[in-house]
C-alpha cells in the first residue's frame, strides 16, 4: 500500500512540474453494487427455483472523495483519485403462507463493505466537455458488516449486524471507466463501471468479486 501511495505521489509531483493547469476537484455520487462470482451464481441459479421468493438484489451505496487532474496533452489527462465508497451485497426473502394469509415473513441478509477507492484514470477529452476515461483502481477495505433480519407483519423480531471484516481480503485490485461530461464553470457529471479483480474471500475459498455501477456529480476547481 505504501509503495502504491509513494508512486502515485511521484507521478503527481513530476506531472505537475511539466504542466502548471493541474486542477483539483470534488466528487460525489451514488453507487450501486453487487458480487458477481461462478460460486456465487449456484446460488443464484438455486434461488431461481424459489418462485421469487427468495432473490439477490443489489446494494444501493454511496461514494465521496477529491481527485487532481493533471493536463498530460490537449486531449489527455491523468486523474488520479482517492475516495470513500460503500458496497456490498444482499439476499432479500418474501414468504406468503397461504394457510393464514394474514400472516407473511420476511428475512434478509446484507453485507455492507466500507471502501478507501483509489481510482487512477487517464481521461480523454473527446469533443467540447465529453470526455471517457479508464484505468487501474486500488480499493482499501476499513470495516466489513453482516447484518441479519428477521420479520412477521411489518414487526421486526431480529435485526442485529456481526462484523466479518477478517474474512475479506483487504486489497481488491480492480478496473473502472465510463463516460463524463464537464461544463465551462468546472461543473461534471459522469457515469462509470467498477470491475473488481480479486477475490473478496480472504482465504481464497469462493469465487466472487465486487461489481460497482457508479454515477456522480463533481466540480472541478
Amino acid at each position: 500500500m505504501k509503495k502504491i501511495l509513494t508512486l502515485t505521489g511521484i507521478c503527481i509531483l513530476l506531472m505537475a512540474g511539466v504542466n502548471a493547469q493541474v486542477r483539483f476537484g470534488i466528487r460525489a455520487g451514488a453507487n450501486f453494487s453487487k458480487w458477481a462470482g461462478d460460486d456465487l451464481q449456484v446460488v443464484e441459479d438455486l434461488l431461481e427455483k424459489t418462485d421469487g421468493y427468495v432473490v439477490t438484489k443489489g446494494k444501493t451505496g454511496f461514494h465521496a472523495g477529491a481527485y487532481v487532474n493533471i493536463p498530460i496533452s490537449d486531449y489527455i489527462s491523468f486523474e488520479p483519485g482517492l475516495q470513500y465508497s460503500k458496497k456490498g451485497y444482499s439476499i432479500k426473502g418474501d414468504v406468503q403462507v397461504n394457510a393464514v394469509k394474514l400472516l407473511a415473513l420476511n428475512a434478509g441478509l446484507q453485507v455492507q463493505s466500507h471502501y478507501i477507492d483509489m481510482p487512477l484514470h487517464l481521461v480523454a477529452h473527446v469533443a467540447g466537455g465529453l470526455n471517457v476515461y479508464a484505468g487501474p483502481q486500488v480499493s482499501f477495505l476499513t470495516r466489513s458488516t453482516l447484518n441479519a433480519k428477521l420479520g412477521v407483519l411489518g414487526i421486526s423480531l431480529f435485526n442485529r449486524g456481526f462484523g466479518i471484516t477478517e474474512r475479506f481480503n483487504k486489497v481488491d485490485m480492480g478496473l473502472s471507466g465510463g463516460i463524463g461530461y464537464t461544463f465551462d464553470n468546472g461543473l461534471n457529471f459522469a457515469a462509470g463501471y467498477e470491475y473488481g479483480l480479486s477475490k473478496l474471500d480472504k482465504n481464497d475459498n469462493y469465487d466472487v468479486y465486487n461489481r460497482v455501477v457508479r454515477v456522480s456529480m463533481g466540480y472541478t476547481f
